[in-house]
């Protein structure tokens, strides 16, 4: 009997740790666009297909997660939508640490050429503009 009251206790305890871990956990969502050079397209794919160990890494310890780019040609133009969602307590820092970071700089140095700014963005010295939540749903 106590070693089912223990377990239940336990079980409880457990339970009531990983709730409060869930709800502690804030997540912000980021989505922003960009543009993409119709003769870079290939060259883009083919460095997402293959990203780099290292890059992917920097990613998470800097807490951003569910990280995806989509693609859309509209008329004659060609787009990258980027969606994150970062869990970490002070994004300004965990951003410095991802820019100051050798690997990602170099990550940069192949991708940014690629891109394609829309106005705002190159007016502020930006490859990706942000983008408004307008919906959500979990």
């Amino acid at each position: 009997m106590k070693k089912h009251i223990v377990a239940i206790l336990l079980a409880g305890f457990l339970f009531t740790s990983c709730m409060q871990s869930k709800e502690a956990t804030h997540i912000q969502r980021y989505a922003s666009i960009t543009g993409l050079k119709p003769e870079k397209l290939a060259y883009y794919k083919k460095l997402h297909a293959n990203a780099w160990p290292a890059v992917l890494k920097k990613i998470k310890e800097c807490n951003i997660q569910n990280y995806s780019i989509y693609l859309k040609k509209i008329q004659d133009n060609y787009y990258l939508f980027s969606y994150f969602e970062y869990v970490g307590s002070d994004f300004s820092a965990d951003m410095k640490k991802m820019a100051d970071d050798p690997v990602t700089q170099r990550w940069w140095k192949e991708t940014d050429p690629c891109q394609q700014p829309l106005p705002e963005a190159a007016a502020k010295k930006q490859i990706w503009t942000a983008m408004e939540e307008v919906f959500h749903t979990d």
